[in-house]
């Protein structure tokens, strides 16, 4: 079950939603998608006691599908203008201010809503397991992440996704910032044993090699990229097809839009394999031009489209 929450959308916005959406099919099941989603339209111009109202609805509602023994996933867009509609009511009813305005509770009641997502056995008979995941969207003014809102968000949540209007004016998608996003959750031995060994060592590979290409690619921007010495001009060229063939997915593309993890760590293994072999090469003097005239190297970039 999906349950989307507009909290604070603009009109128009929510009007696209309730009109394409019973349009989409259900990659999974063949279905229409509207058939397991529900959708709380509460737009900016409703009164700000229902933009409050509408976040503890959309979590009870997911509550009880999770009764049932659904598994439900709630998409609360936007967080931060129900933050904006606790500020005004608090300001209403007279309250001490906190920073910025804020009511001093609203940590308090931004954990008392995260805290109701997780997985439970729940009561009666028969015996069944269900689950709740919240994703709250935050929109920081001016894209501030020390204002009040996300700093309290950051602190009771696991997971932080950080979209880069940079990536996106880009046209990389999905835009998520690979240097400032995290989880707090310990995966690394679910990935040993339902993927692959290795995974851990690999992903560590990948954050380390675009690392190095940040680091460059400033150097790139001030002297040009024929000043490096080979071995970094080939590290850019592998850190781009990491960037480019592996990150970015196309929600269009009926093979790109869904990556199984089997096929996903042949793709990470395949391309930091060749880069591996491209600086042993390197060092041994041989020329990069021509190890990117290699035909493996053109299949580095068709393998998103190769079905699993």
């Amino acid at each position: 079950i999906v349950i989307y929450i507009g909290c604070g959308e603009r009109g128009n916005e929510m009007t696209e939603v309730l009109a394409e959406l019973p349009q989409l099919d259900d990659p999974r099941t063949g279905e229409r998608l509207m058939q397991r989603t529900v959708l709380v339209a509460n737009t900016s111009n409703m009164p700000v006691a229902a933009r409050e109202a509408s976040i503890y609805m959309g979590i009870t509602m997911a509550e009880y599908f999770r009764d049932m023994g659904y598994d439900v996933a709630l998409l609360a867009d936007s967080t931060s203008r129900w933050g904006e509609a606790l500020r005004e009511i608090s300001g209403r009813l007279e309250e001490m201010p906190g920073e910025e305005g804020y009511p001093a509770y609203l940590g308090t009641r931004l954990a008392n809503t995260y805290e109701r997502a997780g997985r439970v056995t729940t009561l009666g008979d028969p015996a069944r397991e269900g689950s709740v995941t919240v994703v709250g969207a935050i929109s920081p003014p001016g894209g501030d992440f020390s204002e009040p809102m996300t700093q309290a968000s950051l602190r009771v949540t696991g997971v932080f996704w950080g979209l880069d209007t940079g990536l996106a004016r880009r046209r990389h998608f999905p835009a998520i910032d690979w240097r400032t996003s995290y989880s707090l959750y310990e995966l690394r031995a679910w990935f040993e044993n339902e993927v692959a060994a290795d995974w851990p060592s690999l992903t560590a590979e990948a954050k380390a090699l675009l690392q190095e290409e940040e680091a460059l690619l400033e150097i790139v921007q001030m002297v040009g990229a024929d000043t490096l010495p080979a071995s970094q001009r080939g590290l850019l060229a592998i850190a781009r097809r990491l960037r480019e063939d592996f990150l970015q997915q196309s929600a269009f593309d009926p093979v790109d839009a869904f990556c199984p993890l089997s096929k996903t760590h042949a793709m990470l293994e395949s391309i930091l394999a060749f880069g591996r072999a491209l600086q042993e090469a390197l060092e041994r003097g041989e020329s990069l031009e021509e190890w990117l005239e290699n035909p493996q190297w053109d299949e580095l970039s068709q393998m998103k489209q190769m079905p699993a």
